[in-house]
């Protein structure tokens, strides 16, 4: 295989890669009767949390009123509560409950260890290659965020 042909068959996986995470996000967004947002912003709240709203818009790359709308869902399904921030008592705090805390463990941790195993039969060296490659693919998805963002 000539290296345009790896270049295009790893192309063609990263595209396939890419479906099957959309494919699972949409499967656990269903699980939890929530829609992609809200599941984005509750990623991001298990994963970064607690939060201000101001910082899971920031996080969730959503208007503030996007933002408030997604938390206002999540806290209707019991997923995350409003708590004031002991040091700043005008900012409220997004946190995760106990609820997000066991559909994390139901349907996310099972991914991470999976991902783990698979993982585990390479060298270090091959995984400083797969880690150089990561690196590499999200700088260019993100260059490319912003080359369609600032499209007229």
């Amino acid at each position: 295989m000539s290296k345009e042909e790896s270049i295009g068959s790893v192309a063609a996986l990263i595209r396939s890669l890419q479906q099957s995470f959309d494919a699972f996000d949409e499967a656990a967004a269903a699980r939890l009767g929530l829609n992609r947002t809200d599941l984005r912003c509750l990623d991001v709240v298990l994963n970064g949390g607690p939060l201000s709203a101001g910082g899971l818009s920031t996080a969730s790359r959503l208007s503030p009123a996007a933002t408030t709308t997604a938390i206002d869902r999540l806290e209707r399904a019991g997923l995350v509560f409003r708590t004031r921030d002991p040091a700043n008592r005008r900012r409220v705090l997004i946190t995760a409950s106990d609820a997000a805390r066991t559909a994390e463990a139901e349907l996310f941790a099972p991914v991470g260890r999976a991902g783990a195993e698979a993982l585990g039969g390479y060298d270090q060296d091959e995984l400083a290659v797969i880690l150089d490659f990561l690196r590499t693919s999200l700088r260019v998805q993100e260059e490319q965020i912003t080359r369609v963002r600032s499209l007229p």
